[in-house]
């Protein structure tokens, strides 16, 4: 008798064991299910930080673009006036500090110029407005710059108006 409530025992005790195996079972597939779910959260999230960075960072370029365009033809304005001759070497240097110091806060925000003498004819960053023959010079190479273009990270804000040779 005393076997047969040990064995019986054992069976109840048996079945509740694999009760609670199962239970634990169950929970630790319902963690895995929520930790799988957080770690896609953090994935979501970090993509958007990337994605709002980026619109951010394209917002700023396009506005500052936008404002820059606008100013070209004063930065122009001044480098006509430093190249003109005048008596009064007080006032030429005067144009020169304020072109540079304007050229200064450009470059600070990201405005840098386009390098056209010399190098090979772009039409992404270039606007060929002649075509002369010089046998200095390699085939598509600038010759001459007569407007300055200028750029703002990857976008062109302002093509360089060249001559290119050959």
């Amino acid at each position: 008798m005393e076997d047969e409530n040990l064995k019986q025992m054992n069976n109840e005790d048996m079945q509740e064991v694999d009760i609670l195996n199962a239970k634990i079972e169950e929970q630790k597939q319902e963690l895995d299910d929520r930790e799988d779910r957080i770690k896609r959260l953090m994935a979501e999230f970090e993509n958007f930080k990337k994605r709002s960075d980026k619109e951010r960072t394209g917002m700023y370029t396009s506005v500052m673009g936008d404002v820059v365009m606008k100013l070209l033809p004063v930065l122009d304005n001044l480098e006509k006036a430093v190249e003109s001759s005048t008596q009064d070497e007080q006032y030429k240097n005067g144009i020169e500090l304020v072109m540079k110091q304007f050229k200064d806060v450009l470059t600070a925000n990201g405005v840098k110029e386009i390098e056209a003498v010399g190098k090979p004819f772009d039409p992404s960053m270039h606007e060929a407005v002649s075509l002369v023959e010089d046998n200095n010079l390699g085939s598509k190479i600038v010759k001459e710059e007569y407007r300055k273009g200028y750029m703002i990270g990857d976008r062109v804000l302002r093509h360089s108006m060249v001559v290119v040779a050959n």
